[in-house]
Order: C-alpha cells, then sequence, then structure tokens
C-alpha cells in the first residue's frame, strides 16, 4: 500500500521574517534590503517575509512596503517566494495594502487578526474572507494573540481553511492542541511562528518555520529541518536545542525581536541599520550577551 506524499507547502519549509534595513538617516535602505535577501536565501531561506513585526510594519508607508517588495523581488528572483505582511485593524486598508502588494510581485500576503479592537469571531472570520475575495495571492493567517488581542478560534480557523486562497498560518497561539486539531481537519499549511516550536510543529505535521531568528542564523535552522526529513532525529533534536540560547535572548528576553535582530546584524556588520521610534535599540550589555551567544552557536 503507498500514500500520496504531502503536498509541497505553499511557500516554501524555511521562511525569515525579515528586517527592514534603514539608513542611518532612517529612510529605507533598498540596497541593503536586497544584500541581506540575497544573504539570506544563500544560507538556505526558500521564502522571505517583508513587513512583518519584524520588519517593523507599523512605521513603514504604504509606498515603502511597496518599494520593498519589488526591491526584494529583483534581488532574490525565483528562488524564493515573497510573502507580504499587509495586515492592519483596519478591512479596508488591508485590502488596499493586499492589492499593492500583488501588484509589487509578491507571492502570497501574511495577514495577522485585527488587532486592539477585540472583534468578535465572526467578524475576524469576515475580515480574512473579504481580503482573501479581493486579493488574488494565496493568503498565510497570522495567529498571534499575544500582540494582537484576539484569537483565531481553532473552529474560526477550520471554516476559514474552506477558502480556496486560505491556504496557510503562521501559528503564535502558544496553543499546540488546538493547532494540532486544526491540523488533523485541514489543509493548512502551518508555520511555527515561535523560533522555540520550529522542530515540534513540523514533526506533527508543520509545514516549517516563519522566523526572527532566521535573520542571523539561517543555515543552522535550516539544518534543523533537513535533519529530520533525512530521518535523524536526534540530529534534528540537538540542533533546535542548541539554538536555545540565542532563541531566548532573541525572543523571550524583554526586547521586540526587530531590536535584537538588528542589534546582531548591525555587529556582523551586516544590513540592519537603525530602528524606527518607538523602538529603540538594545542596550550595549544586551549586544554584548546576544554576540556572545551567537559566537558561541556558530563557532563551537
Amino acid at each position: 500500500m503507498t500514500t500520496a506524499a504531502a503536498p509541497a507547502p505553499p511557500f516554501g519549509r524555511a521562511l525569515c521574517a525579515m528586517i527592514t534595513p534603514f539608513t542611518e538617516a532612517g529612510s529605507l535602505d533598498l540596497d541593503g534590503a536586497q544584500r541581506l535577501a540575497e544573504r539570506l536565501v544563500a544560507e538556505g531561506c526558500d521564502g522571505l517575509v517583508l513587513s512583518g513585526t519584524t520588519g517593523e510594519s507599523p512605521t513603514t508607508t504604504d509606498a515603502e512596503k511597496s518599494e520593498l517588495v519589488r526591491a526584494v523581488r529583483e534581488a532574490v528572483g525565483e528562488r524564493a517566494s515573497i510573502v507580504a505582511g499587509v495586515g492592519t485593524s483596519d478591512t479596508r486598508h488591508t485590502v488596499e495594502l493586499a492589492l499593492a502588494a500583488e501588484k509589487a510581485g509578491a507571492d502570497g500576503l501574511l495577514v495577522v487578526s485585527p488587532y486592539y479592537s477585540k472583534p468578535p469571531q465572526d467578524a475576524v472570520e469576515a475580515h480574512f474572507r473579504e481580503i482573501a475575495d479581493a486579493a488574488g495571492l494565496p493568503l498565510a493567517l497570522y495567529d498571534i494573540p499575544g500582540r494582537t488581542g484576539t484569537r483565531i478560534e481553532p473552529e474560526t480557523m477550520i471554516r476559514l481553511a474552506e477558502h480556496p486562497r486560505i491556504v496557510a498560518v503562521k501559528d503564535c497561539s502558544y496553543d499546540f492542541l488546538g493547532t494540532q486539531k486544526v491540523l488533523a481537519r485541514t489543509g493548512l499549511a502551518y508555520y511555527a511562528g515561535c523560533d522555540e516550536h520550529n522542530l515540534a510543529l513540523y514533526a506533527v505535521g508543520g509545514a516549517g518555520y516563519v522566523s526572527t531568528v532566521a535573520n542571523v542564523i539561517p543555515r543552522h535552522l535550516r539544518a534543523v529541518l533537513d535533519a529530520f526529513d533525512a530521518g535523524d532525529t536526534p540530529e534534528a533534536a540537538r540542533l533546535q536545542q542548541r539554538a536555545t540560547p540565542l532563541i531566548e535572548l532573541m525572543m523571550s528576553a524583554g526586547l521586540p525581536g526587530a531590536v535584537t535582530a538588528k542589534a546582531v546584524l548591525n555587529e556582523l556588520g551586516l544590513p540592519a541599520g537603525p530602528l524606527r521610534a518607538p523602538l529603540r535599540p538594545a542596550g550595549r550589555e544586551a549586544v554584548d550577551g546576544l554576540l556572545a551567544t551567537y559566537e558561541t552557536l556558530t563557532t563551537g
């Protein structure tokens, strides 16, 4: 008896939630974005998520978001998928961003649940359906209630999976049981949005990850998935555990991922630049700790 092969993940397996480089004057650094994107793809990323929260989307303009997609597409061509973050708390504005991203050359859209206003589940569902109906690109829903204040409940996710253009989820729900319920009942491709869950979610049928930490160690995180796919689960676990100290410092030490990723990239001489207010750069002590942990991981 043979079983059908699982469908390929819609946007690849190893996706980086890419930071948005700025010049020292604070403007968009498109040359830096292209150089960073090329490095990430060369070191194992088969997808790039632009203008997510790690990409400082709350403080970039609509025009900058489109410019970023065009520039990165020019740099990486078809070697990696480009998923554009277009989520806002305003359905009409989100539709506008979705159409602009499609025109700029994105392959897919990342749409976060509406934040702050806490709409009920029927309104959350209607929000996503309106965007999926308006855009011609596949959607990944972004479930991160700790930031938005609104969960995409599993039953809502199951209903939304019926829409032909809703194909994936970036999962930061911290509800592993709920995630597995949706995986069991839908064809949605689930991407870990919390780096500590990359291997665990992949092992139960996830599609891969959308990683902030991949800005810094793209090759290492890709190796976790490659080891698992090769049947070497102990090696995959070893690699995941080896990355844990850096994951913890970058994602769970009180600073946003955009801050910690830019801190390390700047120290390594890679394109990053400053942050836009209200975000502020990491202090020297935090930067030294990040860099020491990075060096231990990459040279040990």
